[in-house]
């Protein structure tokens, strides 16, 4: 506070002075003479500092600082920068008559007579301790906060301006996107998002929303540094003043790759359940009934080959064929159903599956006809298995003939072997060990998700009315299944089908075994509701 070059007197005397200086109790105001003796008092002054008027008035100001300031020289100090400048200011510890301290805001104005010359000071004072420990609170709490952020690693906290750009970046901000401080500060947050995700304008979705909602919180593909991408939950807060005036965002990303991961093979083994309990369930049904249906079925067909040999005429000899085929192809069907329900006799040995496929491999080209190139390719160095042959060899032909009608316009089938290793689970349920893959592709029309996901169901078929009983992938998967193995499709629409077969391989067994090699006297018994299997049979 500035005031007028009047003497001390004149202040004393005036009246209206006095009455305001009284008056003012949230502020001590005092003169000083030139030396720093108190020359004045006010009720703000002993309310402060505890001392009366009579106690103070004559005592040099310097009582009311710290030892330590005192020791420094401050009071003159601050008398000297106020003569010389025309005003000083500072804050600082100051002490009451009982020896307490409080936080003071100090001003100091020099008072000149009207020639110029130093006649006094003006010395306001005001206790602002709460406010200091206000500020002290804040600043404690504003370092707690950048200490925890600075400690957080799992997740990436860092403050976005009004229109996105980073003002500050933690430690697992650095170890989740890979970039340093320097490199993130004053960029957009955006470049942290994939390109398909910046072209429907994600970035500023999320603002926007966060704003409108107070909240933005989602999952999606973000980016690192280097360039790979990872899977993120992110969380944008909207930072308000006092005034409700947006000032910018907190964000939170949080890479939870892992956790998304193991979700989605959680949903993978449950469906995988589902499907197993499913088939084993339908197995179980079709099993029985289909057991039923061959006793019944043997009785018609032994019926009619009885009253075959004693047919007289023409007509009823072609009603009798009739009857036999309609009988065989009951036969069929039912075979299929106990073959996909596991409970189909087999005559296991141990073979090579080269020999089978070679062996096999002219009636697989006469199904094979028309404009789809057949290409047969074998890993030399098979180990032996144990198989029924003739089940095997009426799965590889269903996967033949499912690969020629999946190629109505022309294309390939390549029909394949080799030995590999596998670890615990990484084909379906499988254990780990060594195994032979028999792997049938074309390059045909494939097939949706949906479809693959159900082409092993039985009765499940994407034929014409007629042209299939849906039985065929059924039979193959249960066939494998009975050998130990397992069965894998994979398809894409437009790119064609690879069904691969993967079957147990005898281990440390190099011996072929009795079904190694065929003699060529021998027969194959192919069972199929199809005309065209009939036809390459006979």
């Amino acid at each position: 506070m500035t005031l007028s070059s009047l003497s001390i007197e004149s202040y004393a005397e005036s009246e209206r002075f006095q009455l305001f200086v009284a008056s003012v109790t949230d502020y001590a105001l005092y003169m000083l003479n030139p030396e720093g003796r108190v020359c004045s008092w006010n009720a703000g002054a002993q309310r402060f500092k505890g001392y009366t008027a009579e106690e103070i008035i004559g005592q040099h100001f310097s009582r009311f600082y710290t030892e330590e300031d005192r020791a420094a020289n401050i009071p003159f100090k601050a008398l000297q920068t106020a003569a010389k400048e025309g005003r000083f200011e500072d804050e600082g510890w100051r002490v009451r008559k009982d020896g307490n301290r409080f936080w003071a805001s100090i001003v100091i104005d020099p008072i000149r007579d009207p020639e110029g010359m130093l006649i006094g000071f003006a010395k306001i004072t005001r206790d602002i301790t709460a406010r200091k420990k206000a500020t002290e609170a804040l600043h404690a709490s504003e370092e707690q906060f950048r200490l925890l952020v600075e400690g957080v690693t799992d997740y990436a906290l860092y403050m976005l301006s009004v229109d996105g750009t980073i003002t500050n970046w933690n430690p697992g901000a650095r170890r989740i996107t890979g970039f340093d401080q320097t490199e993130a500060v004053g960029t957009h947050f955006s470049r942290f998002y994939i390109q398909e995700d910046k072209a429907k304008d994600l970035p500023l979705v999320a603002l926007q929303t966060a704003e409108a909602d107070g909240r933005f919180e989602g999952e999606g593909w973000r980016v690192r540094k280097d360039g790979s991408r990872f899977w993120a939950n992110v969380v944008i807060d909207p930072i308000r003043n006092a005034l409700g005036e947006l000032i910018g965002f907190a964000k939170i990303t949080r890479d939870i790759t892992g956790k998304r991961e193991a979700e989605q093979a959680l949903e993978r083994a449950k469906e995988a359940l589902f499907q197993s309990q499913k088939l084993e369930a339908i197995g179980k049904l079709t099993g029985g009934i289909a057991h039923d249906f061959n006793n019944l079925l043997n009785v018609i067909v032994n019926g009619i080959e009885i009253i075959a040999k004693q047919a007289q005429t023409p007509t009823s000899t072609r009603m009798l064929e009739s009857m036999q085929r309609a009988a065989a192809q009951g036969t069929m069907l039912t075979q299929q159903l106990l073959t996909f329900a596991r409970k189909q006799p087999l005559k296991q040995d141990k073979y090579n599956l080269n020999h089978v496929i070679r062996s096999f491999e002219p009636v697989l080209r006469r199904a094979n006809k028309g404009s789809v190139e057949f290409d047969v390719k074998l890993d030399p160095l098979l180990p032996p298995v144990i198989i029924d042959a003739p089940h095997f060899e009426a799965a590889l032909l269903n996967l033949v003939i499912n690969a020629r009608d999946a190629t109505p316009d022309g294309g390939a089938i390549t029909l394949s072997t080799e030995q590999l290793e596998l670890d615990e689970k990484e084909i379906n349920e499988l254990p780990a060990g060594r195994y032979v893959k028999v792997t049938v592709k074309d390059t045909g029309t494939g097939m949706l998700p949906e479809v693959a996901a159900q082409a092993v169901e039985p009765f499940f078929t994407t034929k014409e009315v007629g042209k299939g009983s849906g039985l065929g992938l059924s039979q193959v998967y249960g066939t494998i299944k009975q050998f130990g193995g397992d069965m894998v499709i994979e398809t894409a629409v437009g790119k064609g089908t690879a069904i691969s077969l993967f079957v147990p391989a005898l281990e440390g067994d190099t011996n072929e075994g009795s079904g190694g090699l065929a003699s060529g006297n021998e027969k194959a018994l192919v069972v199929d509701d199809q005309a065209d299997l009939l036809e390459i049979t006979t």
